[in-house]
């Protein structure tokens, strides 16, 4: 096994002869192995094999890093000389700082030892469950893989973070067809730390499938109308985390653009929602254990019952605003549950429409979004009637956390993501 450990200490006293005044550095090896299916049929078995070598340099409040793929020692000696290159020439900045008290730990996670034959037993099983129960869906990829990495991470401050994680990773990529229509593509999948379970009925696969094939053909949605958008987990993160980066990410507290500024322990959505960051919840696999100024990972509530707990920003946007930084480096998102079943949810909505995917651009500062719902269907009198074609939504993120419908009970867990269903009402959908 490569000496991960003597690489860093070595990487670290090599930056700091070179003149640098703090420094952290960070190296990984990893192997994949991993299963292709390309058109419902296997494509490729392969393993691959991964370096990686990280480092930060920081000399009179200028800060340099670089990275690399290689640990031979003519490599890193010029990736020391690289580093320390890119931070002379730099800007000075005091806000570039390590957590300062430096710690000692191990971590391990997940499944460390591949078992390849289960793996690929339960990637075939898949293949056949879909075969049968939803024959007009085409698998057109789907990617199975486990992955076990080893990765040390050192600071001048004296942190030494080592740390073995493996996990299963599913990734499908899909769409349904009959006779010359077809839906649209969708895409789906699981991490987890066991083969206990057939691939089906982890996170939101096996919904995921039966929903695209309903979704072959297609309906307009008729007249524009202002109504309620509902929002499975998967979607559901998708805005979620558009909400974080806009209002609450580093960009935009350090330029000021957020309108979440000066929010900080105020009412900025529903008391229904709470929303965390928390690798170390028992339903995430291989959580995040430290960031990269050398603080342990946290969890943290970024809303608590409606009220923003914390921004979403690291040690130097912290000690460039004064605004407390956050406890990890985000990810690993986990939403409290409602109190209402989905079914009950969707019989009280008189008009809206479910989204199962969207596609946007970048919402604007305020946080005003447009885009197109793909893959979803059209609810009215309390059911859901048909799927849509390509249709617009319109709202604003930050409206939409004030004008929460209702959250459900039941939640998906991937790995990933603990996240309910949501609905969110004042959304416009109109026609594409």
């Amino acid at each position: 096994m490569i000496e991960l450990d003597k690489i860093t200490g070595n990487v670290i006293e090599k930056l700091q002869g070179a003149g640098a005044d703090k420094a952290h550095c960070t190296a990984s090896t990893s192997v994949t192995r991993e299963f292709n299916v390309d058109g419902g049929q296997f494509s490729l078995m392969r393993t691959l094999f991964d370096n990686s070598l990280s480092l930060t340099g920081i000399t009179e409040g200028k800060k340099g890093s670089v990275g690399i793929n290689r640990f031979d020692d003519a490599a890193v000696d010029q990736a020391v000389a690289d580093c320390m290159a890119s931070a002379v020439s730099a800007e000075p900045d005091s806000a570039w700082d390590l957590a300062p008290d430096g710690e000692v730990h191990s971590f391990t996670q997940g499944v460390l030892t591949a078992d390849v034959d289960r793996l690929f037993d339960r990637t075939a099983e898949l293949l056949e469950q879909i075969g049968k129960k939803y024959p007009k869906i085409m698998v057109e990829q789907m990617i199975v893989s486990h992955v076990r990495s080893h990765s040390v991470y050192r600071n001048t401050n004296g942190a030494c973070y080592t740390k073995d994680a493996g996990y299963y990773n599913v990734d499908l990529m899909f769409s349904a067809h009959e006779g010359q229509a077809a839906s649209s593509f969708f895409g789906t999948g699981v991490i987890t730390d066991n083969l206990d379970r057939p691939f089906m009925e982890l996170g939101s696969i096996e919904k995921d499938l039966a929903d695209v094939e309903k979704q072959i053909h297609t309906k307009t949605v008729g007249e524009k109308f202002t109504g309620v958008m509902l929002l499975p987990p998967g979607c559901l993160g998708s805005f979620l985390g558009d909400i974080a980066d806009n209002f609450a990410s580093d960009g935009p507290v350090l330029e000021g653009t957020s309108i979440w500024k000066d929010k900080l322990g105020e009412q900025v959505a529903d008391p229904k929602i709470t929303v965390s960051f928390a690798p170390g919840d028992p339903q995430v696999v291989c959580g995040q254990s430290y960031t990269a100024e050398g603080f342990l990972a946290q969890d943290f509530d970024f809303i608590q019952e409606g009220k923003l707990s914390s921004f979403l920003v690291g040690l130097y946007v912290s000690n460039k605003t004064g605004v407390p930084r956050a406890k990890n480096a985000g990810g690993s998102m986990v939403m409290r549950p409602g109190d209402r079943s989905v079914e009950e949810i969707i019989a009280s909505i008189d008009k809206g429409i479910l989204v199962g995917r969207f596609s946007g651009g970048q919402p604007s500062t305020n946080g005003d979004f447009s885009g197109v719902a793909k893959n979803s269907f059209l609810i009215e009198n309390g059911k859901i009637t048909h799927a849509v074609s390509e249709t617009m939504i319109s709202g604003n993120l930050a409206d939409m956390l004030q004008n929460v419908e209702a959250i459900s009970r039941e939640r998906v867990a991937d790995g990933y993501s603990v996240l309910p269903y949501a609905a969110f009402n004042g959304i416009t959908v109109s026609g594409k």
